[in-house]
């Protein structure tokens, strides 16, 4: 069983490789295609584009995974039942069961991989194109035409104690540095009143949740506890520097500009906890946050999909024809991902089912095909 799951191993991993290089080369073309667009306006050049493009690519590892092994493990299945290989091995005593084991610890390794590019490389790469592609095009973020809004709490120290208001950033622009321009911090009490509004011209982060605010002025408005009206006159003053403490960080302004199924589970974590406790909607990243934990786990479904094609003899259909079956598999197992998150978010399913219903539906589909073939 050892020398058998070395070879199987070994022409599963490179069938998946090769089919996951193609696809790779595909979108890559594709994307491409979408960045010629843009090629020669505003300093971005061909080579710009280039990198830009390669700097997807690990997004695009991330997503094509499990299409990838699904194809790949037909191919070397289908292979294997078309030189009755397969056959020799059903006659050497290797069960149903024992195929499916070693189909699954092959799964581990393409698991691993798989959480590795959604969890560390992807969502840096990702990012990192993204700047430098402002950087090429001398561009900056900017959501509306007033700027960029996001809601924080007032503590009464710093991101600990009681919270005692509410507070609304507007940022005009963030560079490609992660540098803010143009920042308009409005300050309000339990009641909803205006308590400071503080105007700055650019803002630096120093780490640990504070930042270095430059050419301040704030606008302090002092309301009476008893009527919670202004009974006194406003205060206003001009500093050179100033800091503040916040929850708001650049990774947590760059996920407003980010796609969710691009973002890791950690970050998605970590905004869908800043947005609850700002009492937001955190549906959208629930959601996302669900298909990053069981998207890997993908993978050892479509491996069950796989399975049963090894039972079907070059006779009952070649080889070509089990590819486009995979193909249109794996690309209907997408559509069907996608689309769930549109209705669970649309009816306010909860995000774990959401996320885990499209596979669990492929799985008995696995399920019931397998029963199908060993019974024929």
């Amino acid at each position: 069983m050892r020398v058998l799951q070395r070879y199987i191993t070994s022409e599963i991993v490179r069938s998946v490789t090769f089919a996951l290089a193609a696809f790779l080369a595909l979108f890559a073309f594709f994307e491409l295609m979408g960045q010629l667009e843009a090629v020669g306006r505003n300093g971005y050049q061909l080579q710009n584009a280039l990198l830009y493009v390669a700097m997807g690519l690990p997004g695009n590892v991330y997503e094509l995974m499990p299409i990838a092994v699904l194809i790949g493990t037909i191919y070397a299945l289908a292979q294997f039942a078309a030189t009755s290989e397969f056959t020799i091995m059903r006659v050497s005593s290797m069960s149903t069961r024992m195929t499916a084991v070693a189909l699954a610890k092959i799964g581990i390794g393409f698991v691993i991989v798989t959480i590795l590019f959604g969890e560390l490389v992807a969502p840096k790469a990702t990012e990192l194109g993204e700047k430098f592609k402002l950087q090429a095009q001398g561009a900056s973020l900017s959501q509306f035409r007033s700027g960029l809004w996001a809601k924080d709490v007032v503590k009464s120290n710093g991101l600990e104690g009681e919270v005692i208001g509410t507070r609304f950033l507007n940022i005009q622009r963030i560079l490609s540095d992660g540098r803010l321009d143009g920042v308009k911090i409005y300050e309000l009490d339990k009641d909803f009143h205006m308590s400071d509004m503080i105007v700055a011209a650019r803002g630096d982060y120093q780490g640990d949740h504070v930042w270095k605010l430059t050419d301040v002025e704030q606008t302090t408005f002092i309301v009476s506890n008893k009527s919670s009206e202004i009974t006194a006159p406003i205060s206003t003053i001009k500093l050179k520097t100033r800091s503040f403490v916040s929850e708001v960080t650049p990774e947590i302004l760059s996920v407003l500009f980010a796609d969710p199924d691009r973002m890791s589970a950690y970050d998605l974590r970590a905004y869908t906890k800043h947005l609850e406790a700002n009492n937001q909607r955190t549906e959208r990243y629930e959601i996302a946050f669900w298909k990053k934990i069981v998207y890997p786990l993908s993978i050892f479904v479509m491996m069950a999909l796989a399975l049963p094609f090894a039972y079907l003899h070059f006779r009952a259909g070649g080889v070509s024809l089990k590819i486009f079956t995979g193909i249109m598999i794996g690309v209907s197992f997408q559509l069907i991902n996608n689309l769930f998150s549109h209705l669970g978010l649309l009816n306010t399913w909860p995000a774990f089912v959401t996320a885990a219903l499209p596979s669990t539906l492929f799985m008995l589909m696995a399920i019931v095909a397998l029963r199908w073939v060993e019974r024929r």
